[in-house]
């Protein structure tokens, strides 16, 4: 990794890892959104000492915008939306707002980390429990995507966009839906057949499926 101070550099710069999910959904918003992003590769595992410099708990995602560095996915995700405003990824409506924001919180902190459990494989009880919980929220979204075509709303919103990367993975991860859960497949190929998602992907993620 080339170390560039900070006042040098001419676009913003993602450190990103190329498996990560919360890595992912911000390349992705990046994608949709054409923010100018340099996006170097990291591995959540060996990160290097430069990139200590710059955040220094060493957490993947980190974003570098001249001298502004941010390393938590939601206020990166929230930061980008509102620094390049179109199009829009969140409502204008507070008490809406607040519901999304509530939401993307719950996934990072619920279901990334289940993701992770289960892409781990170091330990097969809790690989095994990761998955049935994973299942089972998704299970729950049927009346919630059965009644509007996107999560809680009529528009594409960052709750979409962090979705999205784990629809990606449910066949890497060994999940399964039931034909029962239609109304949650239909929705997850909304996600997944947009152009932005798949020019979003790395050639680890697309690793991940036997096909785009």
């Amino acid at each position: 990794m080339t170390d560039i101070p900070l006042a040098k550099r001419a676009v913003i710069t993602l450190f990103s890892d190329p498996a990560d999910p919360n890595s992912h959904r911000i390349r992705f918003l990046g994608v949709e959104k054409e923010v100018p992003m340099e996006v170097v590769p990291v591995s959540a595992d060996d990160v290097p000492e430069d990139l200590y410099e710059l955040n220094p708990y060493g957490t993947i995602p980190t974003l570098v915008d001249r001298d502004l560095v941010l390393h938590d996915a939601q206020v990166i995700l929230e930061y980008l939306d509102e620094r390049f405003p179109h199009p829009p990824m969140m409502p204008i409506d507070p008490i809406q707002k607040a519901i999304i924001r509530q939401q993307l919180r719950l996934i990072e902190t619920e279901w990334y980390p289940l993701v992770r459990t289960i892409s781990a494989g170091k330990d097969k009880k809790a690989v095994t429990d990761a998955r049935k919980q994973l299942f089972e929220r998704l299970i729950q979204l049927i009346p919630i995507v059965s009644e509007k075509p996107y999560f809680l709303s009529d528009e594409f919103t960052l709750l979409d966009l962090s979705m999205a990367p784990i629809f990606w993975r449910l066949q890497y991860l060994g999940i399964e839906l039931p034909r029962s859960a239609k109304p949650v497949m239909d929705y997850g190929e909304r996600l997944l057949s947009r152009p932005e998602f798949k020019n979003s992907l790395t050639d680890d993620e697309l690793d991940m499926r036997d096909i785009l």
